[in-house]
């Protein structure tokens, strides 16, 4: 047997490689994708930080940041009005949604992979409806913050479990099975929700659930940023850095096995960090659907389905698409939009042209 190396260059795809040339060259560079990608989120979030009903130039609140790097000293030209509303109202905020979109996005992809389908998604496969089950119950139990990370990750964790025993019921069509496993888990998980929102007190614990459950960082704080960091970047640490072997799960458990990968014991690790990054997104933003399907597709579109380049760059992607999102909720109206509306809406047309202009080459190499 021949152990794997991380720099073989192993692309997963049914498509021949002679059939994907042309969609190839028409894609950028892949070596500028990611820095690029970097230097676009940097822009996003200062233009983040700067808009709203108190808005501050831009480069004050570039000056504002910079000034807090250590060893940096800026001249002082803002106000202490604009260093409030930029350093404790919208930094925590950016900071969040970077982290819960980045988390989202990679968990998709990292699904998408697993089950080699490109319809998977946190959502789909129940993970986020057990996760929000997790943390409705620990709103309903009136518990502290770090219940409510830890009973999203345990249901979270415990929903995809199911889903896998529902996947082995029977031969065949696993993949298959898995998907009908996660619309069932999905569901049973959905009716937990409603009977927990049915018993809670309707002046007290209700209004909190219902708003935590469309999706909103309103409530963002660097406490928040601290409880989502650290199950989002150790998930994604752990699946970006398995990115090479991720290529070769794709390639079917045979080939993985023929090259040295034990597809058995790569996927459920991959399974868990999607689990933790599900539920520490899910725990201080609600419940965000179509970030996990939606983006890992637009990044392949811009970096084709090799892993080692399409999971930093839907990281990214998805880091930077829920900033936006969440700008535009706190900015298009005098009150603030529930941030899975908006997604829902961008989402759903965003995801139907995303199938059109698949069509041609193939569903699978988008």
């Amino acid at each position: 047997m021949r152990p794997f190396s991380p720099e073989a260059t192993v692309e997963p795809s049914s498509v021949s490689a002679p059939e994907r040339a042309p969609d190839a060259d028409r894609r950028a560079p892949r070596s500028l994708v990611v820095p690029l990608l970097v230097v676009a989120l940097v822009a996003v979030a200062l233009v983040a930080v700067a808009v709203g009903r108190y808005t501050v130039p831009v480069n004050e609140a570039a000056r504002l940041l910079l000034d807090r790097v250590p060893f940096l000293a800026v001249p002082q030209t803002w106000t202490e009005a604009e260093a409030k509303v930029v350093l404790s109202v919208r930094a925590p905020r950016v900071l969040l949604s970077m982290l819960v979109g980045g988390g989202l996005a990679l968990g998709g992809s990292a699904l998408q992979a697993v089950f080699r389908n490109p319809l998977v998604s946190p959502q789909i496969l129940g993970v986020s409806s057990g996760a929000s089950f997790g943390g409705v119950l620990a709103l309903l139990l009136g518990l502290g913050s770090a219940a409510l990370v830890g009973g999203a990750f345990l249901f979270g964790f415990v929903a995809l479990w199911l889903v896998m025993q529902i996947g082995r019921t029977r031969s065949g069509n696993a993949i298959l099975m898995i998907v009908l496993g996660g619309t069932v888990v999905s569901a049973f998980f959905g009716a937990l929700v409603s009977l927990v929102t049915y018993v809670a007190d309707p002046y007290t614990t209700l209004p909190s659930i219902t708003f935590w459950l469309m999706g909103s960082l309103a409530t963002a704080s660097y406490a928040q940023v601290a409880i989502a960091a650290v199950p989002v970047l150790i998930g994604a640490v752990v699946v970006i850095g398995l990115r090479w072997r991720v290529n070769v799960l794709s390639l079917g458990d045979d080939d993985a096995r023929s090259l040295g990968v034990d597809p058995g014991r790569l996927r459920a690790l991959l399974l868990a960090m999607v689990a933790l990054m599900t539920a520490g997104a899910v725990a201080v933003s609600g419940v965000i659907g179509w970030v996990g399907l939606v983006v890992p597709h637009i990044a392949r579109m811009i970096v084709g389905p090799d892993h080692r380049v399409s999971m930093p760059t839907t990281f990214l992607l998805g880091a930077a698409y829920l900033t936006v999102i969440d700008t535009l909720s706190r900015t298009l109206t005098p009150g603030e939009l529930p941030l899975g509306i908006l997604t829902a809406i961008i989402g759903a047309p965003v995801f139907v042209w995303l199938l059109r202009t698949s069509r041609r080459r193939g569903f699978g190499d988008v």
